[in-house]
């Protein structure tokens, strides 16, 4: 096996390293998952690791992996695993034999007990064994045994394997760092190219991490020239017996990853010297995206010399380059796999379809005619023309390639490369389909509470039935258009009848605007249900008519009517179809007329009315009524007065008084007719009393201050023999304070 055969067991790496790119294979978790790998009896899992034989005499037991692992382009490996031997031994041997763990050419078919530590005669590989029994001496030891050639000695035993370069034995570690015990001890296998001959390997081995093999070893038998083997462990007792086991193991085997393997390139020749010529460097970032952080090797297939001038390889024949990329940090395996195919012949650009999207039915659309594939040669040149004759003629070049605005149609390319081939190809342009769809409408019931504005949930609207899209919907077009001010929650979208935009986008991101038609349904109302006004102590019947699907009144009614409904206000819940419409209506209690003033002349009474509804009627009784608001022939005293406006509701009424009249005075003296008395009236509001001249001139006034009499003076003066007028005004004592004014005469006889 050559240098790399240890790369792969460096890939052990785990823990050490977190430079590693991948873990690729492990023995780890509790329960071991063993997926991937083989166990051989007596081997087993046993909680977090894998016994490889019991503590019994003639015991053998492995685990492999399941598939051959190729290390030939690994420069540098790890090895991380945790071992435990342990088990009281027989009494006549102690503790034996050991485990090994290796890197095998083939599938080992049988395991050898004893010292063979379970590796099968003449394998060939890298082997590491952990020896607790020493063969020459029947006594217990701690040693490691290092051979990377043939296990070919007697008992298949590497310990008394010592083939110069490719051997080692360490000291008996058994005093300071003995194999057989309770606790797991850790091992780290490290490995590296050696700088003076790449074919062999410096090994180091750390137990515990104590350094106890560090040299160089060269491949020998049957490892010489190895790439592909299968990774182990395998553990053997003979007449000794142990209980061996290992755990936290980790494998590393990735290669550089590679873009894609192979690279196909056509390079027309010079017409003089008929040789194509090609940079293979430029293709380098076809393999990896970083091309800075490998190193590239060329080699025309089946020639092991590296191309010496790769950025100028010249060929005159179809020719295959291999590339082998190498990780410069050293961390991964290197890639062999890239492959460059290299024709010669002439070059011939190919026909395309360029395809883009007349968004919302435009008819022009915009290409990027330089996106056209029609040739994959590094560097080639492209000149872009409407007409094949334009091409021809050189003429009419379209100098905005990367915008070309047009109709569905073709163009054409001139190619030419960097070696002055030409080519001539068609770029067909098409649109790209656009989302099926159409316009759309949404009814909504008007929202009570705000008006006729309806609640839209403008994701229902059925404007694409195509699957992938999106919708984003705009209050206006050119919104819509310039992808502004999106509708945030378009399935709650209040709004009064209008038109909104949805911006329907295909899943070849192709886009369409459609309308969406929102219509708010008003409210259907009553035509019939209309405000009352009733007598305060009357009941009434409130209809809100046919034609509703259903009714809901605030006494909790159900029907088309209520009844018996006083003075009050009530709303009916009217449903039209899947709308409901609140109606609110009123009963208003009648207003009452009021009595406002009462005109008494003699025994004449005219009732002044206000308020309510006229027309007035009027009673003495409140049974016999008249449309005159005049009441002649009353007698004097105390009368009653009803009066009842349109309504007919209770009638409201008022006492009033017709005082008795004294027509005529003789203020002689003689104690008879000597005064106008009337003070029995004097319980009366506001009452006053009031004398004037047939001039209309003020000549007494008897208040309360004068009680309410009058002599026949004037400021203390007689009045001359003549009639008189007067005035008795007062408010009645009732709730209005009624006005009542009485006129009336006198003749006054003073004797001169």
């Amino acid at each position: 096996m050559n240098k790399n055969l240890l790369s792969c067991i460096a890939l052990f790496l785990f823990c050490f390293s977190a430079l590693l790119k991948s873990q690729t294979y492990q023995l780890v978790g509790n329960p071991v998952v063993t997926t991937g790998w083989d166990i051989v009896p007596s081997a087993s899992v046993s909680g977090d690791f894998i016994q490889l034989t019991a503590n019994q005499t003639g015991q053998v037991g492995g685990i492999k992996l399941n598939a051959p692992i190729n290390l030939k382009y690994c420069d540098k490996w790890r090895v991380e695993f945790d071992f435990r031997i342990d088990g009281t031994g027989t009494p006549a041997y102690g503790n034996g034999d050991g485990f090994a763990f290796w890197y095998l050419n083939n599938p080992p078919a049988s395991y050898t007990s004893g010292g063979g530590l379970g590796i099968p005669a003449n394998s060939n590989g890298l082997m590491v064994g952990f020896d607790i029994f020493n063969n020459s001496t029947e006594g217990q030891m701690s040693k490691i045994h290092v051979l990377y050639g043939t296990n070919n000695t007697a008992g298949s035993n590497i310990e008394f394997n010592n083939t110069p370069g490719s051997t080692y034995h360490t000291p008996d570690l058994i005093a300071t760092q003995p194999f057989v015990g309770a606790t797991y001890k850790h091992v780290e296998v490290l490995g590296e190219v050696s700088a003076t001959n790449p074919n062999n390997w410096v090994i180091q081995i750390k137990l515990d991490n104590v350094t106890v093999v560090n040299q160089t070893f060269a491949p020998s038998g049957g490892a010489m020239g190895m790439t592909t083997g299968y990774f182990g462990f395998s553990a053997s007792t003979g007449a000794a017996s142990a209980r061996h086991s290992i755990k936290n193991v980790k494998i590393y085997t990735e290669k550089i990853p590679i873009l894609q393997s192979t690279i196909n390139q056509s390079t027309c020749p010079n017409p003089s010297t008929g040789l194509g010529t090609v940079n293979l460097t430029s293709f380098n970032n076809q393999f990896v995206a970083n091309p800075a952080n490998y190193t590239f090797t060329y080699y025309v297939q089946g020639n092991p010399t590296p191309i010496a001038n790769p950025t100028n390889f010249q060929y005159n024949a179809n020719t295959t380059i291999n590339v082998f990329v190498k990780d410069n940090s050293g961390l991964l395996c290197d890639n062999p796999d890239g492959k460059i195919q290299l024709t010669l012949g002439a070059f011939t650009a190919t026909n395309v379809t360029l395809s883009t999207c007349n968004d919302n039915y435009a008819t022009t659309a915009t290409f990027n005619l330089t996106l056209a594939a029609v040739s994959s040669t590094p560097g080639a040149t492209k000149k872009y023309y409407k007409t094949l004759a334009d091409l021809t003629a050189g003429t009419n070049e379209i100098t905005n390639p990367t915008a070309y605005v047009s109709a569905p149609g073709k163009v054409y390319v001139k190619v030419t490369t960097p070696q002055g081939c030409t080519g001539n190809a068609e770029i067909t342009l098409i649109f790209l389909p656009l989302p099926t769809a159409t316009d759309a409408s949404l009814q909504s019931c008007f929202i009570e509470e705000i008006g006729m504005t309806g609640s839209f949930n403008l994701t229902s609207a059925n404007v694409s039935n195509d699957l992938g899209i999106t919708k984003i919907y705009y209050s206006t077009l050119d919104n819509a258009l310039n992808n502004t001010n999106p509708i945030a929650n378009p399935a709650v979208y209040v709004s009064p009848s209008t038109i909104v935009y949805v911006k329907i986008t295909g899943t070849n991101a192709c886009y369409v605007i459609r309308k969406i038609t929102l219509s708010v349904i008003p409210p259907t109302r009553s035509s019939v249900l209309k405000d009352k006004i009733i007598c305060i102590e009357d009941r009434t019947t409130l209809d809100a008519g046919p034609g509703f699907a259903s009714y809901e009144w605030s006494t909790g009614a159900t029907t088309q009517s209520i009844t018996g409904v006083s003075v009050g206000t009530y709303w009916v819940r009217l449903k039209t179809g899947n709308c409901f419409t609140l109606q609110t209506v009123r009963v208003r209690a009648a207003g009452n007329p009021v009595i406002s003033s009462l005109d008494i002349k003699n025994n004449t009474i005219t009732v002044n009315v206000s308020g309510g509804t006229p027309a007035y009627q009027y009673s003495l009784n409140g049974t016999t009524w008249q449309n005159s608001n005049v009441f002649t022939g009353l007698p004097r005293g105390e009368n009653k007065i009803y009066v009842k406006d349109s309504y007919n509701c209770l009638p409201i009424e008022v006492q009033v008084t017709v005082p008795n009249i004294l027509n005529a005075i003789t203020p002689n003296g003689d104690n008879v007719n000597d005064v106008i008395d009337y003070t029995a009236l004097a319980y009366k509001k506001n009452l006053i009393f009031i004398v004037y001249d047939r001039y209309g001139n003020k000549k007494f006034e008897a208040d309360k201050i004068r009680n309410y009499k009058w002599d026949g003076t004037s400021g203390n003066k007689k009045l001359p023999t003549g009639t008189y007028w007067y005035t008795i005004s007062w408010n009645e004592n009732d709730k209005n304070n009624t006005k009542t004014v009485y006129n009336g005469w006198v003749l006054l006889k003073n004797r001169e």
